[in-house]
């Protein structure tokens, strides 16, 4: 074949990749080489070393810089090759240096405040809302952190110099209350911005394109997709991940192999599902703005597959009318799922705190799968109709007298 004729049928080596492609083959980059098509699962928590030695320098090494081994595995608490392939796709996927995969979301997160709070750092700046759970593991104290709640405008004069963490969730759950990140990263000076990224994922934002710093994502949601793996994962710079690897390895908050396996091959479908649930859920949204049975609804202007709406009726008579609709916790499945927050989500929140963020006790969360969409409304409409609740009528005005 001529040089012409191969530069019709090859990229250029230096060419970025599609979104799209990089969820397909991130991560598996090697697979051909090895003779292999889709990715192994190494389930081995130790591995055989005749050479105590060099064993000792590696994990000598591994405690002064926490950087991967080089080399073969050493002990799954440290580094599995499963996993490890999963990371690297989802840093690839979000833009940053490296990622750290952990056994949930909180594990994730807890990582992330041990390791700025053993810096001396304790302190965190936070926006709600948050995660009912994020919002309690910050405001507890339970790892030793310090929060101060404030609104973006608010971010800089709540920066203190113990400050080590600036933490904002956009779009926000439950309320799918957006900010802008650029912003607020900027608010943040020197001080490290995170943002929780599950209910956008790569596909529909990438936080540090816009100036964070840290990347949260609870990849039990839209990364593994399915309901079936729990698992959480930070996205970073090569520096701090090796802080939480250190951290990861001291706590023991490990993501099992056979997760990172469910993870990564969740990965493969995610630019695909969550445009299909994206476009589905814009339109259900579209469709219960005109209902007269709800009184609000909440969709962010970047989209995505999550809608929350608060209606005029019973919500737990909704919650309990649903028959294809699932009635469940979580989010990000490829079935539609619907929750009220006030309830279960967010109900470890302080109710004050809680209604003050906009989580009200009329508010319904709602995750679109897959389904048709038709089928979806058909079924929401009926549990609606449930809930027998509609806008209140217009009170009549004596004459003469001016509307309100």
């Amino acid at each position: 074949m001529d040089a012409e004729a191969t530069s019709l049928t090859s990229p250029a080596p230096d060419r970025s990749r599609a979104l799209a492609t990089e969820a397909v083959h991130a991560g598996r980059d090697d697979l051909a080489s090895l003779g292999l098509h889709a990715a192994p699962i190494d389930l081995s928590t130790t591995y055989p070393s005749y050479d105590s030695r060099a064993e000792a320098e590696r994990i000598d090494a591994f405690a002064a810089t926490g950087a991967q081994p080089d080399g073969p595995p050493v002990y799954a608490r440290l580094d599995n090759p499963t996993t490890a392939r999963f990371e690297k796709a989802l840093a690839t996927l979000e833009g940053t240096g490296s990622a750290v995969a952990f056994a949930s979301g909180m594990a994730a997160l807890s990582a992330v405040l041990l390791a700025r709070a053993s810096a001396g750092l304790r302190h965190v700046v936070a926006v709600r809302p948050l995660y009912g759970c994020s919002d309690r593991l910050l405001g507890s104290g339970l790892l030793g952190t310090e929060v101060t709640w404030t609104d973006p405008a608010g971010i800089a004069d709540a920066i203190r110099p113990d400050t080590g963490l600036v933490m904002v969730e956009t779009p926000a759950n439950p309320t799918l209350a957006e900010i802008d990140i650029r912003a607020v990263a900027h608010s943040c000076g020197t001080v490290p911005l995170l943002v929780d990224n599950t209910f956008a994922t790569p596909v529909l934002q990438r936080p540090v394109e816009h100036g964070a710093r840290i990347v949260l994502h609870s990849a039990t949601k839209y990364l593994g997709g399915h309901g079936d793996v729990m698992g959480g994962v930070v996205a970073c710079d090569e520096e701090f991940a090796a802080t939480l690897r250190q951290m990861r390895f001291a706590t023991g908050g490990v993501l099992h192999p056979l997760a990172g396996y469910l993870l990564l091959r969740g990965l493969s479908t995610l630019a695909v599902r969550v445009r299909a649930a994206s476009a589905s859920a814009a339109e259900l949204a579209r469709r219960l703005t005109a209902d007269p049975r709800v009184s609000r609804v909440h969709y962010p202007e970047l989209g995505g597959a999550m809608v929350s709406f608060e209606v005029y009726g019973e919500p737990h008579r909704v919650i309990a009318g649903v028959r294809l609709i699932t009635p469940a916790v979580s989010l990000g499945s490829v079935d539609t799922l619907i929750q009220h927050p006030a309830s279960i989500s967010h109900r470890i929140v302080d109710e004050g705190d809680r209604r003050a963020a906009g989580v009200g006790d009329r508010l319904l969360r709602m995750s679109v799968g897959l389904e048709d969409v038709e089928d979806i409304w058909a079924d929401l409409c009926q549990a609606l109709s449930r809930g027998a609740g509609a806008a209140p009528a217009p009170v009549p005005h004596a004459a003469g007298q001016g509307r309100r």
